[in-house]
């Protein structure tokens, strides 16, 4: 029997190599098919879009707030995998009454790195992971900024306008950008208003594409209250995925910090 301490300090045990995988977590979903696990996974949210195959073909149990119980216990998991903020604590705790669950709780890139390898270690894909890891932290240790303390903010909501604090994966993001977050005094998803951004002299304000999806003209309509700010569409995913998507991440921040420069 194996022992494992998830990144919420709880453990799980497990008597040989998880071949019943739900996943509960879009971006660690992405991450098991990257490390091979097409046969060993039985169900996913609604929300885990990549890949489109998984998508399309695995069994879906509701969304990563709005769990399907019934049917996750349907299909008998011997792993579930689970992450501290973007699944409900009452739903993951009555499911971990009953099945092993392992609970990423990411922040930064490190613990994003750990929770791979991790994941790897706990699926018979060590070789994978670790391969995985060190491709990232070579991207990313690659990454060249070249104009850094960009005042800038980063929306994930509309009505009411929301933001990032402090302590939040994507807070981590832009700080490898060279970009200063101007909400990083406050923590979280601070609700914020158009004031607070001119009041914090925003130079680049990022709209997200999820959770809300902004679009162009959210943004024109954003740029003639902030006319002197640079507002610019950004994948959210890039940002805020913290699984196999982080080795697309450095390229694409690269691209963006490139657009910054020309500015």
């Amino acid at each position: 029997m194996a022992i494992y301490t998830d990144q919420s300090g709880k453990t799980i045990s497990l008597t040989s190599l998880p071949v019943r995988i739900v996943s509960l977590v879009p971006s660690q979903t992405e991450l098991l098919y990257d490390l091979g696990l097409d046969a060993a996974v039985v169900g996913i949210t609604k929300f885990c879009i990549h890949p489109q195959q998984w998508f399309r073909n695995k069994k879906r149990t509701g969304g990563t707030k709005s769990v399907h119980i019934e049917q996750v216990k349907a299909l008998q998991p011997d792993l579930i995998i689970a992450n501290k903020e973007e699944n409900v604590k009452e739903q993951v705790d009555e499911l971990a009454a009953q099945f092993p669950v392992w609970t990423s709780d990411i922040s930064n890139l490190e613990q994003a790195l750990q929770m791979i390898s991790s994941i790897g270690e706990i699926t018979g894909t060590s070789i994978k992971a670790q391969a995985m890891v060190a491709a990232i932290n070579n991207r990313f240790t690659q990454l060249k900024i070249k104009k850094a303390n960009t005042r800038t903010a980063y929306l994930i909501w509309q009505h009411p306008y929301m933001s990032i604090g402090a302590g939040t994966f994507i807070h981590d993001m832009l700080t490898r950008c060279g970009f200063e977050n101007i909400f990083q005094d406050q923590q979280r998803y601070p609700i914020i208003t158009i004031e607070e951004i001119k009041n914090r002299n925003c130079q680049l304000l990022l709209l997200s594409s999820e959770p809300f999806p902004f679009k162009k003209e959210h943004l024109q309509e954003l740029q003639k209250q902030l006319p002197s700010t640079k507002i610019i569409l950004a994948d959210g995913e890039m940002f805020s995925w913290y699984g196999s998507r982080l080795l697309l991440v450095p390229a694409y921040f690269e691209s963006m910090i490139n657009k910054m420069a020309e500015a």
